[in-house]
């Protein structure tokens, strides 16, 4: 039996049980909320030029209009954390770029054949704008689509209809390449060798129109061609093998010519129906890659003819025919290794059904994420986000691309990571503080760097953690490429709070350097006073070869004697020493301001 004293002691037990488990629960909630997001995840728009759906908004702009429309989608991409854009380039056998195989584009200049004016070459501007946004810039072709309306499309005098019309087939409203012909292949062949050769392009991208979707009671018209070059093979297994070997003939020309360039196929959503294959999807698709467009993509996958897939998953979970859940996990195990992003059907937010509800994709997105082969998300299409649909811009702003991220490398090309910067000094700023450092690698062509900045008592740094990632540092071009010294302003550092900082270099396929050694930088405010006393030797940066800005937190007008600073028998005293860490005697950087 129970006395007074022993029950308030047994219900006192009771009560901290309740609390401890309450309180655990509780901190394994707050864990799983606070769990680190993805440092590496493609984050991706397609912008589409057919039709003028996203850019330009109609034909015919002036250049500078087109430029500055173009910059504003790519302004608003960087703001949600976009980190690839994927351009269409090529709609209809035309060209958003000066081509001596394919007129310009009519959804460019209003007249298929007719340049911007002023003349500028879009293309070249695309990728420039992309790169210095630390954005990868894919080309988006058409391969097949010839003429969008042969009803309305007014095709120029060079249109290649016109100078080779007998490889060309039409299917309902359109014109297309007849894909079994050899002349076809090598012409399209050439087409992408062209732009890969000419322009600073990250990869090479086609959507999901190979042979043309069904049109009911109608059939391709191919009968003629298959007779001629069918070699026993039926009508179907004949045209899978003309797309195969397109696929397979742009694979080798773009690693011929530029091997760190990807290629990407972004294909239907259902590749088969598992009634119609046991290794397809337990879908019901009345179209599906394999049987109706004759895109073989696992095929190409197997093989390594393609880097990535972007599958457009363009349906709700839930939805019979094809469930988002269902065809996520189905191509979540048919990788074969290589990349794969998920098409997301950002036009739909808002629609109908499932989709008037905010937390369909938002709750795709997080589906994506717990599958690790997912490396990312693509969204149709950019200008979408300019109205913001049910506040999924919110979502991925506050939520899951606050932070940045890397694109995912692709090891099959290259796994080989560049040579570690040499983070030599930090130095107050205007507004924060200014990081300066050294390119030490010369084999490797970098795209940039990875700034990260930690407490400055964190034992164990955790290089995988986003969160600590202040920014990523594009290299624009090659000539700074080549520059030994590099600088970045880190505007967000407060004065009161000591940090540590480290960079990191990137190579074109985003493998990542080991981090440099880790410097140190203390509350400004205890050593302001010897700021400028130490900072005199810096200014005479801009008298030597490297052209970076001088220090722009330094008196313009401030006259110094530099002849001392190379002497051989120049030494600091130890009270005269610079208030950051230096990873190595000041000796030895003379060489970078020679």
């Amino acid at each position: 039996m129970l006395n007074r004293k022993t029950f308030a002691r047994s219900a006192y037990h009771r009560m901290c049980w309740g609390v401890w488990m309450m309180m655990g629960l509780c901190t394994a909630q707050i864990n799983v909320q606070a769990q680190a997001p993805p440092k590496w995840e493609l984050r991706g728009a397609w912008i589409a030029t057919v039709g003028n759906i996203d850019w330009p908004s109609k034909p015919g702009l002036p250049a500078d209009q087109q430029k500055a429309e173009y910059i504003r989608i790519l302004d608003t991409l960087q703001r949600l954390g976009i980190n690839a854009v994927f351009v269409q380039i090529r709609p209809a056998a035309d060209a958003f770029y000066p081509s001596d195989q394919e007129p310009w584009s009519y959804w460019l200049s209003g007249e298929q054949g007719k340049p911007p004016y002023p003349l500028y070459d879009p293309l070249q501007f695309m990728i420039a704008e992309a790169h210095r946004r630390g954005m990868e810039f894919h080309a988006w072709l058409n391969p097949y689509r010839a003429v969008f309306n042969i009803h309305s499309s007014r095709v120029a005098a060079n249109h290649i209809t016109r100078r080779a019309p007998q490889w060309f087939l039409t299917y309902g409203d359109k014109m297309y390449f007849n894909p079994g012909l050899p002349e076809v292949w090598n012409y399209l062949t050439a087409i992408i060798a062209d732009v890969v050769r000419r322009y600073d392009v990250d990869g090479i991208h086609f959507d999901d129109y190979f042979y043309p979707y069904r049109i009911p009671g109608k059939e391709f018209p191919d009968q003629l061609i298959y007779a001629r070059y069918g070699r026993g093979m039926s009508l179907d297994d004949w045209r899978r093998h003309n797309v195969d070997t397109i696929i397979e003939m742009i694979h080798d020309t773009i690693q011929a010519i530029k091997p760190w360039v990807k290629f990407g196929v972004s294909p239907f959503g259902v590749w088969r129906n598992q009634s119609r294959d046991p290794e397809g999807s337990l879908t019901y698709a009345g179209q599906t890659d394999y049987d109706d467009l004759y895109a073989d993509v696992l095929k190409w996958l197997r093989k390594g003819w393609i880097d990535y897939v972007v599958p457009q998953l363009y349906w709700e979970f839930g939805f019979h025919a094809a469930d988002y859940g269902v065809l996520l996990d189905w191509w979540a195990h048919h990788t074969y290794g290589r990349a794969l992003y998920i098409g997301m059907a950002l036009y739909r937010v808002g629609g109908k059904g499932a989709w008037r509800d905010p937390d369909e994709l938002p709750h795709q997105l997080y589906a994506s994420r717990s599958y690790p082969q997912v490396q990312g998300q693509v969204y149709f299409s950019a200008t979408v986000f300019n109205r913001n649909p049910l506040g999924f811009n919110d979502s991925l702003c506050n939520h899951f691309y606050r932070y940045p991220a890397l694109v995912p490398p692709m090891p099959w090309k290259d796994s080989l990571a560049p040579a570690s910067p040499q983070l030599l000094m930090i130095t107050p700023a205007d507004r924060g503080v200014t990081l300066w450092w050294e390119n030490t690698d010369t084999t490797k062509a970098l795209s940039g760097y990875v700034i990260y900045r930690f407490s400055a008592d964190d034992a164990k740094p955790d290089f995988h953690d986003p969160r600590h990632i202040v920014a990523i540092v594009p290299i624009v071009s090659s000539t700074q490429a080549t520059h030994l010294l590099h600088h970045f302003t880190d505007t967000t550092a407060k004065s009161d709070i000591n940090y540590a900082y480290a960079v990191t270099a990137l190579d074109r396929l985003h493998n990542e350097s080991v981090p440099s050694a880790s410097l140190t930088v203390w509350p400004r405010s205890k050593f302001e006073y010897r700021l400028l006393e130490n900072m005199y030797p810096l200014k005479s940066i801009s008298i030597f070869e490297y052209h970076a800005p001088v220090l722009d937190h330094l008196p313009a007008d401030m006259e110094i004697d530099t002849s001392y600073l190379f002497s051989p028998d120049r030494e600091i005293p130890f009270s005269r020493r610079l208030w950051w860490r230096i990873s190595r005697p000041w000796q030895k950087l003379k060489h970078l301001f020679r």
